[in-house]
Protein backbone atom coordinates (compact mmCIF):
# COMPACT_ATOMS: atom_id res chain seq x y z
CA UNK A 1 0.00 0.00 0.00
CA UNK A 2 1.42 3.36 -0.92
CA UNK A 3 1.91 6.13 1.61
CA UNK A 4 -0.68 8.35 -0.08
CA UNK A 5 -3.33 5.66 0.14
CA UNK A 6 -2.60 5.28 3.85
CA UNK A 7 -2.81 9.06 4.33
CA UNK A 8 -6.11 9.18 2.43
CA UNK A 9 -7.62 6.31 4.42
CA UNK A 10 -6.51 7.95 7.67
CA UNK A 11 -8.01 11.30 6.64
CA UNK A 12 -11.33 9.69 5.71
CA UNK A 13 -11.32 7.74 8.98
CA UNK A 14 -10.68 10.89 11.01
CA UNK A 15 -13.48 12.69 9.22
CA UNK A 16 -15.86 9.77 9.84
CA UNK A 17 -15.04 9.72 13.56
CA UNK A 18 -15.60 13.48 13.79
CA UNK A 19 -18.90 13.18 11.91
CA UNK A 20 -19.99 10.33 14.17
CA UNK A 21 -19.31 12.51 17.21
CA UNK A 22 -21.48 15.28 15.78
CA UNK A 23 -24.35 12.85 15.15
CA UNK A 24 -24.59 11.75 18.79
CA UNK A 25 -27.73 13.23 20.38
CA UNK A 26 -27.10 15.97 22.93
CA UNK A 27 -29.20 14.12 25.51
CA UNK A 28 -26.80 11.19 25.46
CA UNK A 29 -23.87 13.49 26.22
CA UNK A 30 -25.58 15.05 29.25
CA UNK A 31 -25.79 11.81 31.24
CA UNK A 32 -23.69 11.88 34.43
CA UNK A 33 -21.75 8.73 33.54
CA UNK A 34 -20.83 10.06 30.10
CA UNK A 35 -19.75 13.41 31.54
CA UNK A 36 -17.59 11.68 34.17
CA UNK A 37 -15.97 9.42 31.58
CA UNK A 38 -15.33 12.39 29.30
CA UNK A 39 -13.58 14.18 32.16
CA UNK A 40 -11.44 11.18 33.20
CA UNK A 41 -10.54 9.72 29.81
CA UNK A 42 -7.91 12.34 28.82
CA UNK A 43 -6.14 11.88 32.16
CA UNK A 44 -6.04 8.11 31.74
CA UNK A 45 -4.77 8.37 28.16
CA UNK A 46 -2.07 10.86 29.13
CA UNK A 47 -0.95 8.65 32.02
CA UNK A 48 -0.77 5.60 29.75
CA UNK A 49 1.20 7.51 27.12
CA UNK A 50 3.62 8.83 29.75
CA UNK A 51 4.17 5.36 31.19
CA UNK A 52 4.73 3.83 27.75
CA UNK A 53 7.17 6.52 26.68
CA UNK A 54 9.05 6.41 29.99
CA UNK A 55 9.37 2.71 30.74
CA UNK A 56 9.27 1.00 27.33
CA UNK A 57 11.82 0.51 24.59
CA UNK A 58 10.18 -1.59 21.90
CA UNK A 59 9.13 -4.79 23.65
CA UNK A 60 11.39 -4.37 26.70
CA UNK A 61 10.88 -2.70 30.06
CA UNK A 62 13.58 -0.08 30.68
CA UNK A 63 14.56 1.86 33.79
CA UNK A 64 16.89 4.66 32.71
CA UNK A 65 17.27 8.42 33.03
CA UNK A 66 13.70 9.00 31.88
CA UNK A 67 12.38 7.09 34.90
CA UNK A 68 14.54 9.21 37.22
CA UNK A 69 13.14 12.37 35.62
CA UNK A 70 9.56 11.20 36.07
CA UNK A 71 10.38 10.35 39.67
CA UNK A 72 11.76 13.84 40.25
CA UNK A 73 8.64 15.34 38.69
CA UNK A 74 6.46 13.20 40.96
CA UNK A 75 8.35 14.40 44.03
CA UNK A 76 7.99 18.02 42.89
CA UNK A 77 4.26 17.49 42.39
CA UNK A 78 3.90 16.00 45.88
CA UNK A 79 5.67 19.07 47.23
CA UNK A 80 3.12 21.23 45.36
CA UNK A 81 5.69 22.95 43.13
CA UNK A 82 4.59 25.13 40.24
CA UNK A 83 4.29 23.44 36.86
CA UNK A 84 7.40 25.02 35.37
CA UNK A 85 9.42 23.91 38.40
CA UNK A 86 8.10 20.37 38.00
CA UNK A 87 9.23 20.33 34.37
CA UNK A 88 12.57 21.91 35.27
CA UNK A 89 13.18 19.31 38.00
CA UNK A 90 12.46 16.50 35.55
CA UNK A 91 14.78 18.00 32.94
CA UNK A 92 17.64 18.62 35.36
CA UNK A 93 17.46 15.16 36.93
CA UNK A 94 17.17 13.41 33.56
CA UNK A 95 20.13 15.38 32.17
CA UNK A 96 22.15 14.75 35.32
CA UNK A 97 21.58 11.00 35.23
CA UNK A 98 22.45 10.88 31.54
CA UNK A 99 25.61 12.92 32.18
CA UNK A 100 26.65 10.46 34.86
CA UNK A 101 26.32 7.66 32.31
CA UNK A 102 22.88 6.32 33.12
Amino acid sequence: MSVWVAIGVTAVGCYAVKLLGLLVPAGALERPLVRRLAALLPVALLAALTAQQTFADGQALVLDARAAGVGAAAVALVLRAQFLLVVAAAVVVTAGVRALGG
